[in-house]
């Protein structure tokens, strides 16, 4: 099974805002902290999808956004998500809170200490050097052992991730 879906951190003041996981049953994020998104509806682009998704989970608009990088999550169990991943620092509006967890804004520096995805640990390494358009395949276990990490074709080696 596949899926398409798009991930955004949205930056102020040195913080990211960061959605942590506590309500869905079932949830292959539970948990986890990650930033917000979601899954693409009917004839969307990426960029209608982000959009949406910060709205719905936030109550923020987007005003300055980056696509920065298309990451192939093959979870282990069956499901492969492509994730399109952007990075924002304008937005407008009040926020609302969210029905799929706690959004809380978390300096940059304190997100790898937090319960994450060992494979967003890369992808928010790559972001925070500003690293151009990137893919980024990460294959897990079926559950949290991130197996191989491959970017831009080119597998990274265990211990530079």
């Amino acid at each position: 099974m596949t899926g398409l879906s798009t991930l955004c951190y949205i930056e102020k003041d040195g913080k990211y805002l960061m959605l942590h996981r506590t309500v869905k049953k079932n949830d292959v994020n539970k948990d986890k902290w990650i930033g917000v998104g979601g899954h693409f509806e009917k004839d969307e682009s990426p960029e209608e999808c982000i959009l949406r998704e910060v709205k719905e989970e936030t109550g923020y608009t987007l005003t300055s956004y980056r696509f920065c990088g298309i990451v192939t999550f093959v979870s282990g169990n069956g499901v492969t998500e492509y994730m399109h991943l952007f990075t924002a620092d304008g937005f407008e509006g009040e926020p609302i809170a969210c029905d799929e967890g706690e959004l809380e804004w978390v300096d940059i520096d304190k997100i790898e200490s937090l319960h994450i995805w060992e494979g967003d640990k890369i992808f928010l390494r790559l972001l925070a050097e500003k690293v151009p358009f990137f893919s980024l395949k990460l294959v897990y276990d079926g559950h949290d052992g991130l197996i191989s990490a491959v970017l831009n074709g080119k597998e990274i080696k265990k211990g530079k991730n």
